[in-house]
């Protein structure tokens, strides 16, 4: 699926945390709970998610991805004979 790159962007000035699903623009903003906001594309499907005050409800300092494709992503290893 072309224009589908995942991204996180942390804003430290609005402790925000941005997670770009894919590269689809944004039609419309829902907010589902208070300070997580949903951004949806034209036909309804979920292109965003935004947590305000993000270090007071996640642990920033700690990343991990689990049973993700990422070895099917990855270019293949060359011998370095």
């Amino acid at each position: 699926m072309t224009g589908s790159i995942m991204k996180l962007n942390y804003d430290r000035e609005t402790d925000s945390l941005y997670i770009d699903l894919n590269s689809r623009p944004s039609a419309d903003s829902r907010e589902i709970q208070e300070g997580v906001v949903i951004d949806v594309d034209a036909k309804g499907k979920i292109v965003g998610i935004d947590i305000q005050h993000a270090s007071e409800v996640l642990d920033l300092a700690t990343f991990e991805a689990d049973s993700l494709p990422i070895a099917a992503l990855r270019p293949p290893r060359t011998s370095a004979r």
